[in-house]
């Protein structure tokens, strides 16, 4: 397991919008500790997608963006007499949420050569509108998943 950590317990909304997921994505986004850099790009890249969509609330935009790349069911790796099976499981909320988030993360840090902000407001557009490579990644897990079904009995 991962470092345990109290940050769902302290967690506070941030500053502009009130929300706690945007809260915890400026936390994962942030590197070195430097909170206030990590603020800028995220506000950035939500003032990039007002511009973009002048109807929608950005906030709106973000949130189903995460929710549209969260999944719903991975696959585990199990032991059981001696061979490793690809197990498909329910993934639980707070799972599907950090994995949301890291895979968006990972899309945005792997484009090159344009400011974080405005890749960062690109993929939040494409996962809203259900594309671009962290909703492609959630995909391919539902396709491992589906393709292991024949093991979900060794679920438990």
């Amino acid at each position: 397991m991962g470092k345990i950590t109290a940050s769902a317990t302290q967690l506070k909304p941030d500053g502009r919008y009130k929300s706690i997921l945007a809260s915890k994505f400026i936390n994962c986004l942030m590197y070195d500790g430097k909170k206030s850099v990590a603020q800028k790009v995220f506000y950035d890249a939500l003032d990039i997608i007002k511009e973009k969509l002048a109807d929608k609330d950005p906030i709106e935009v973000f949130h189903s963006a995460v929710e549209n790349v969260k999944p719903h069911i991975e696959v585990r790796s199990r032991r059981v007499g001696g061979a490793a099976y690809q197990v498909p499981m329910q993934v639980n909320r707070n799972r599907q949420q950090s994995l949301a988030i890291r895979w968006l993360l990972g899309a945005v840090r792997e484009k090159k050569g344009r400011a974080m902000h405005q890749k960062l407001a690109d993929e939040f557009l494409a996962a809203y509108n259900r594309e671009g490579a962290a909703v492609t990644k959630r995909e391919n897990v539902h396709r491992m998943a589906d393709a292991n079904k024949a093991f979900a009995h060794f679920a438990w």
